[in-house]
Parts: C-alpha cells; structure tokens; sequence
C-alpha cells in the first residue's frame, strides 16, 4: 500500500478538484472523499483549508497563481498536473524526503490535440494557407503553387506519446518519417528510433521536423545556429513543444535568409510580446500555445483524474508520476 494512503485516515483531509460538477463528471471516484472546488477565477483557499489539502488537481489555465498555492500546503501529498509537460511546476514543488511530495502529469490527455496541430501547422504553412488568409482580407486571389507534404520527409524530434500521436495522424499523407528519441531503440511494432545524438546526421534528411520533445536540461536551446543550418534549403521547423527548445536568435537568423520556414505554437518569450521581431520575420506561421486547447481536452482530463482518485482510494499505484529532474 502506497504511504499516501493513510491520510485517508482523517475524515479533514481535502481533495482540491477544479470541476464544480466532479460528482457527475467524475462518477464515484469522489464519493466518500471531502471535495472542494477551486478554479482558475476562483478566490484564493483560505489558509485553514490549504492547511488540510492532500491531493490536488492543479487548474489547467490557472498559471503560476493556482501553482503558488502549493507551498501554501504544508500536508499535500499528490500535485496532478493537467499539463503533459510539468517543467513549470517543479519549481513549487518541495523536495523533502522525510515528507515526499508525488508529482503526476497528464501524459495522454494532450496527445490528440496536440498532433492534430502538429499536422495542421505543417500543412497550413507549407500550403501557405497564413499567406491566403492575411491576403484575403485585401480581396487579393493570389493563385500560386505551394509546397506539398506528399513525398516529403518528415523527423519526430521527441519519440513519445505525442510524437507516436502525430506520426499516426501523418499516416495517408505519403510521407517517410524519421524518429527521433534521448535513446535509440526499436519498439513493439518494428520501427526504428533513433538517438538524439545521431541528429547531425539525420537532420539534413528531413523536409520537415515536427519538435514534440519534452522540455529538460538536454533540450533546452538544443534547436540552435547548428542544428538550424543542417536543415535542408526550403524545409520547415514545426514547434509544439516548448519554446526554449528552440533559440529564437537563431531561428530569427534563418528566417530572414528565406532559407527556411517556422510554424510556432510555443515561442521564447512566451507570451509572445507585440512588437517582437518574430512576428513580422518571413516564413513564419505561430499559434498562441493552443496544442492542448481543444474541445477533446476535458473530456480526457476528467477520465485521467477519476482513475487517479480510484487509484489513490484503493492504495494502488498512481499513473504519470514524474520523478524529479537533476537539479531541481
């Protein structure tokens, strides 16, 4: 039995959950638990009842306001994340061995939203659908040929769940993909991926790489002048990852060579401040960090927590627990 168990024992202990309508949406994954609602707009928890919270559910667009509330909680025992990258969250996280403090993400929740704007970004801008758009607006018909995903090469820059969620939704487009992981191996079904330090030689193959990787000490600002110049003349870089990932500088170099293309759903800074030269550099299409934003993600969110709950009821191992990286 995990050790998060016996605070079962107190009839005060807290559940925090964002969802106002968790009896329905989350079945009897509830019942028989204390349950208060705190959401993104909500007022802040009283200290009192911070006091006695045990296992939250973090809101998903509540930032660093809803995330500052845990160090607040001097008896929390599971942080659930509905982010599939936690790298904001350490940070409030207490690293206290005499007292653990479990960190869960939400590992499969963004997978189909996400590759679904992987896809879309790609298709958008090499078909230059951003150029149409801004042009229509001038009543401009601007007939041209575009570039096509058919018989291009595509590199998954990050081989996990979101990178095998895209390659299945490139399935039918006629594309070779190469895939690309921290460690080569060959997986269940057969394919082959690659090392990330076999990159030098297999980012001038691709046509397009799609950036799904997690952000860590190892990949931060890996995307930089190098790696930007082995790139293929006329290829395009694909970001729903993180924006550190890749140094903006650099890109922004590239970029205004017309050598080749972005399209950006995360950025560095991020928000993306008005005026930033990235805005208005050729080649570039950017999304405001909507990959998981869609219709698909409660839904998935909600199934997520309620087998967590019954997890944690029934003394049984949670999913997604995320062990915490070196230095932090």
């Amino acid at each position: 039995m995990q050790p998060w168990t016996d605070s079962l024992r107190f009839v005060s202990d807290l559940v925090l959950l964002p969802w106002a309508d968790h009896a329905t949406a989350l079945g009897d994954a509830t019942r028989g638990l204390n349950v208060v609602v705190f959401d993104k707009d909500d007022p802040a928890p009283s200290q009192e009842m911070l006091d006695q919270v045990v296992f939250y559910v973090a809101p998903y667009e509540g930032g660093r306001r809803c995330l500052a509330l845990i160090p607040l909680m001097p008896r929390v025992q599971i942080v659930q994340s509905l982010w599939a990258g936690v790298d904001g969250v350490w940070p409030f996280i207490r690293d206290d061995e005499s007292f653990p403090l479990t960190l869960c993400n939400a590992a499969g929740v963004h997978d189909a939203s996400t590759a679904e704007l992987a896809v879309a970004l790609t298709l958008a801008r090499l078909r230059e659908l951003d150029v149409f758009a801004r042009v229509a607006s001038e009543g401009a018909w601007l007939h041209e040929t575009t570039g096509a995903l058919a018989d291009r090469t595509v590199l998954i820059l990050g081989y996990g769940n979101i990178g095998r969620a895209t390659e299945q939704r490139l399935a039918g487009f006629e594309v070779e993909i190469i895939r690309v992981a921290q460690t080569a191996r060959v997986d269940e079904q057969g394919r082959v991926i690659h090392a990330q330090s076999e990159l030098a030689d297999l980012i001038p193959q691709a046509d397009v790489v799609i950036v799904t990787m997690p952000q860590t000490a190892d990949t931060t600002g890996l995307i930089d002048a190098d790696f930007l110049a082995r790139m293929k003349d006329g290829s395009l870089l694909v970001n729903v990852a993180r924006g550190v990932i890749v140094v903006t500088d650099d890109l922004l170099a590239e970029l205004r060579t017309g050598r080749i293309s972005a399209a950006l759903d995360v950025t560095d800074p991020e928000p993306l401040p008005p005026g930033h030269p990235l805005w208005t550099a050729p080649g570039v299409l950017i999304s405001p960090h909507v990959g998981g934003s869609t219709t698909a993600f409660l839904p998935r969110a909600q199934r997520l927590v309620t087998d967590q709950l019954r997890r944690w009821k029934a003394g049984e191992p949670l999913a997604n627990v995320i062990a915490r990286p070196v230095g932090l």
